[in-house]
């Protein structure tokens, strides 16, 4: 089995991730991709601005109709968590002849050697950095990565979040996402 990981703090998910996934599972045949919203991350100490019931709930609904699709609680706590403790969570579940991915965007990727056990990290997957205009990185000896090019992809969380603060439609979160955003008065969406 062909295994990624894709974590983020998805606040929310929006489509541009769904694309990603889409063509990682497509461009190197994945199996399964398993979508883990972090509920304390490590990189981002209090900026979330739903909270990480509401943001799984989001990734659950976008990750329907998606067969290789899975919503994942590997980081539900109330502790900080970091990628090594979820990568050695999925790995221990895995056969020894699966592999695993672990998808990224190149700025995150820029940042990699500040990340806690990062040689760890690296040793234990292979990652699939998520090409950003403007994000240059490089890549240290001994790390297997896979590029993935999303030109005409520059949707970001922040930009959806503001849209929705402003009541302005947005066609880039996933219908079901959206509706659930307006049911519960998330980003200040509210109906008019």
């Amino acid at each position: 089995m062909r295994l990624a990981i894709f974590g983020g703090t998805f606040d929310p998910i929006h489509n541009a991730h769904l694309t990603i996934a889409r063509k990682a599972a497509d461009n190197l045949q994945l199996d399964r991709i398993l979508f883990v919203p972090a509920a304390h991350p490590p990189h981002k100490a209090g900026v979330t601005h739903a909270p990480y019931d509401h943001r799984l709930k989001m990734v659950e609904l976008a990750c329907q109709g998606e067969p290789r699709f899975e919503a994942s609680r590997l980081e539900e706590s109330t502790v900080r968590s970091y990628s090594i403790d979820t990568i050695e969570k999925v790995r221990s579940r895995m056969a020894r002849e699966d592999e695993l991915f672990f998808i990224i965007g190149a700025d995150a990727f820029a940042e990699i050697r500040t990340w806690h056990r990062w040689e760890d990290v690296a040793r234990a997957v292979c990652f699939i950095v998520v090409s950003r205009p403007g994000h240059v990185y490089e890549v240290p000896d001994g790390v297997r990565l896979e590029r993935l090019d999303t030109i005409g992809l520059p949707v970001s969380s922040s930009d959806v979040r503001r849209a929705l603060a402003a009541n302005e439609y947005t066609a880039v979160v996933p219908e079901r996402v959206l509706k659930y955003i307006f049911e519960h008065g998330l980003y200040g969406a509210t109906v008019d």
